[in-house]
């Protein structure tokens, strides 16, 4: 076989195993997360465990129907997704997978995606109060590589938003504050460790959280800086997972003052509670 006919094979072999570096990582702090998770004891949420909470953080327990079940104590999620990375591209198809540690404030995210053929997997990750970003271009190099305050807390608002939106009964814990708006809407404040963050949830008469707004997020620009703007999440379509009402869309939005930029919309489509591995 002539050394030209060799290439596109070895070029192709090597982006057939571009993710898998990255995916062994993800398996492998995940597994590591999961066996050396805080086990709290079984907890089944009450009314009275609601007492303290805002009438409509209260209603939308409810509307879930987290009340009468165990609160989770960790989550694994998937993801098809659709993101852009500036206005005007056209979304890239990804899928993602990610597992969530509540009593650890532990969030191991990883996204695959594919641009002209070439593939890149992402890998978040939010342990400890330390956060990571990486992104990787077919296993080979590096094109992201971040971490520090700024992302951490920028984690620390998408761990809130997180949980807002896929295991309202841990929204019962200490490290939350409330406070009250009006009928329709409550802030909270998230602290974990030397990082608080807050952010402003709204929900619909029915009871059901539609949007959450935090100005505590960074997006990350394309000259590799982290810039503050406000950060949205609306919400929608509804559907029941082992009996909990779970929104199961959901868009990305940065609030940049010339406009709201929707760079990722999410549609779940799986999610598992208290698994252990």
């Amino acid at each position: 076989m002539k050394p030209t006919t060799l290439l596109p094979i070895i070029a192709a072999a090597l982006l057939a195993a571009g993710c898998t570096t990255v995916q062994t990582r993800y398996e492998q702090l995940t597994a590591d997360a999961l066996q050396h998770q805080t086990n709290a004891p079984e907890h089944i949420l009450t009314e009275h465990d609601l007492a303290g909470l805002p009438l409509p953080v209260q209603n939308y327990l409810r509307y879930t129907g987290a009340v009468g079940r165990p609160v989770p104590q960790n989550m694994s999620m998937t993801f098809d997704a659709q993101m852009v990375r500036k206005r005007g591209d056209e979304p890239m198809e990804a899928t993602s997978q990610q597992v969530n540690i509540l009593t650890d404030r532990t969030r191991i995210f990883t996204m695959k995606a594919g641009m002209f053929l070439v593939p890149f997997q992402a890998l978040h990750v939010y342990r400890d109060t330390q956060a990571t970003f990486i992104v990787r271009v077919a296993n080979m190099f590096n094109v992201v590589d971040i971490a520090g305050d700024t992302l951490t807390t920028a984690e620390t608002v998408t761990m809130l938003n997180d949980i807002c939106v896929f295991a309202p009964a841990y929204l019962t814990a200490p490290c939350f504050a409330w406070k009250e708006i009006d009928a329709r809407s409550a802030g909270v404040t998230f602290t974990n460790g030397p990082y608080r963050v807050r952010a402003t949830l709204l929900f619909n008469e029915e009871g059901a959280l539609v949007d959450f707004i935090s100005d505590d997020r960074y997006a990350l620009e394309g000259d590799g800086t982290m810039r503050n703007v406000r950060w949205t999440t609306p919400l929608s379509d509804y559907r029941e997972f082992d009996g909990r009402k779970i929104a199961t869309y959901g868009e990305a939005v940065y609030h940049y003052p010339d406009g709201p930029f929707v760079y990722g919309t999410f549609r779940l489509t799986g999610i598992r509670y208290n698994v252990r591995q």
